[in-house]
């Protein structure tokens, strides 16, 4: 199986796979590729090619991370001979990344897309937060857009008009956050925010924001998913 990490501009290939089919994973806000690893592990394990993207996710707006995140993904799985379909799986930030992307963009290849905890509605935590002392620090730009504001950017995108699966936690592990939110919550967004019009499926899991992504559940309705187009109607919360 052939498992290409895109970071930092390097690129570290294994063998290739007679695979067509392949996944781009896009981490959240202040997150690496490592964090979507067990998930990337697990997609090529179910016989998927795939590309974990790296981007600085607090340098730059949303509408410049964007292209730098998507175009990273989709051209390292059009350089993998016999890719004719291509996945996104993302994390929080990564799925509005997805979404302001196709909001300007085509993918000829676009398959499925599964978003984990994606704040499409914005996220009150964000407008609550803003204010307090070492916010735009640590969250940069792009984070100031994810409230429910006037710079919402989510808020300003319309509906999936691609085929989503969304995925919510109603886990919380940061009762300050989550005491800014309608419950249930995982801890950034409520599960409530996650829903886009358009979407073809939700679930909602029993984990948090932080951690979903490495979920033993997260990754295998994950999987069902991209090979399906469904959760399956016995997983759904």
């Amino acid at each position: 199986m052939r498992r290409l990490i895109c970071c930092l501009g390097l690129m570290l290939l294994a063998a290739p796979a007679s695979a067509a089919e392949c996944v781009v994973l896009i981490h959240g806000m202040i997150r690496t590729p490592a964090s979507m690893e067990p998930m990337q592990d697990a997609i090529a394990d179910a016989g998927f090619q795939t590309v974990n993207v790296s981007y600085q996710s607090r340098e730059l707006t949303i509408e410049e991370l964007a292209p730098i995140a998507i175009e990273q993904g989709v051209d390292g799985c059009r350089e993998i001979p016999g890719v004719d379909r291509i996945h996104f799986v993302t994390h929080s930030l990564g799925g509005i990344l997805v979404r302001q992307y196709l909001s300007e963009n085509e993918i000829p290849e676009l398959g499925r897309v599964v978003m984990m905890g994606p704040p499409n509605q914005g996220s009150a935590a964000v407008d609550a937060m803003r204010d307090v002392p070492g916010f735009e620090w640590l969250n940069g730009p792009a984070g100031a857009q994810l409230g429910k504001g006037e710079e919402s950017v989510p808020l300003r995108l319309g509906p999936a008009d691609f085929e989503l699966g969304i995925i919510a936690g109603n886990r919380t592990i940061d009762p300050i956050t989550s005491a800014t939110l309608d419950d249930p919550d995982d801890g950034r967004v409520s599960v409530e925010d996650t829903r886009l019009e358009g979407m073809d499926d939700f679930v909602v899991v029993d984990e948090s924001h932080a951690l979903m992504m490495r979920a033993r559940s997260t990754i295998r309705l994950t999987i069902r998913f991209l090979e399906e187009g469904t959760f399956g109607q016995d997983d759904h919360g």
